[in-house]
């Protein structure tokens, strides 16, 4: 299952230290309604093992400004709290599989 990201919260999850992937979309974005499921699915499949989280854009800018977020959907990938990678635009399941097994 994923989790709501804020800038409330994010804080807090990443202190956390678990693995973490975040997407940042926005309601009116096409390439987002297209990820959506494959996020849903990639929760799923590593619940238990990392955090997936959504992040509107349009409700948390702070947390945007503060991670350079410029396109959406965008990914970034989180190890221990530190932020190790991001991917940029729609990405196949089997595209983000990968980049999630390497932050376990």
């Amino acid at each position: 299952m994923t989790i709501e990201v804020t800038d409330q919260n994010i804080k807090d999850l990443l202190a956390e230290g678990k693995p973490m992937v975040v997407d940042f979309w926005a309601p009116w974005c096409g390439p987002c309604k297209m990820m959506s499921p494959i996020i849903d699915e990639v929760a799923a499949d590593y619940e238990g093992r990392a955090l997936v989280g959504k992040l509107n854009v349009d409700e948390n800018p702070e947390t945007c400004e503060q991670f350079g977020i410029m396109n959406i959907p965008t990914l970034l990938l989180f190890k221990n709290g530190e932020l190790v990678n991001r991917h940029v635009g729609l990405c196949r399941k089997t595209e983000l599989e990968p980049l999630i097994d390497a932050i376990l």
